[in-house]
């Protein structure tokens, strides 16, 4: 399990609202756009993190986690396993509170630097899933 229940209460309800989503496009058929607006339903703010840097469900979006001009609390990323250690080492540059890897991504050594650093981190769980559990 990468993720007990009380990590995952904590970034879900205590840790603030704003989201970066690494990965995330106007593209419609992909699971992050259909994600995001679940976490837009329970009031979290979403920041699309997308090298085409595309408006998404009305939020700017900015080419990278540096990019972005203000603090984020979680960083939800939605890129491969072998491209999610790298995003996970820019959370805790950006000075995120927790880092989530979605369904399917997963990097033991990513979890352990981020955890080392003082962040919160799930992997291979989905917060669209796990926020309506938490009622």
């Amino acid at each position: 399990m990468y993720g007990d229940e009380a990590t995952i209460r904590r970034i879900l309800t205590e840790l603030g609202d704003t989201w970066a989503v690494v990965g995330l496009s106007a593209n419609q058929r992909r699971a992050a756009y259909g994600v995001t607006q679940v976490l837009q339903r329970y009031g979290k703010r979403i920041v699309p993190v997308h090298p085409k840097a595309e408006t998404v469900h009305g939020e700017q979006g900015y080419a990278s986690l540096a990019d972005i001009p203000f603090e984020v609390d979680v960083v939800d990323v939605f890129v491969n396993s072998e491209l999610a250690g790298a995003v996970a080492d820019e959370a805790v540059t950006k000075g995120a509170k927790a880092v989530w890897f979605q369904l399917g991504v997963v990097d033991e050594a990513a979890h352990e630097r981020a955890r080392a650093a003082g962040l919160d981190m799930v992997m291979d769980r989905c917060p669209a899933i796990e926020i309506p559990l938490l009622s």
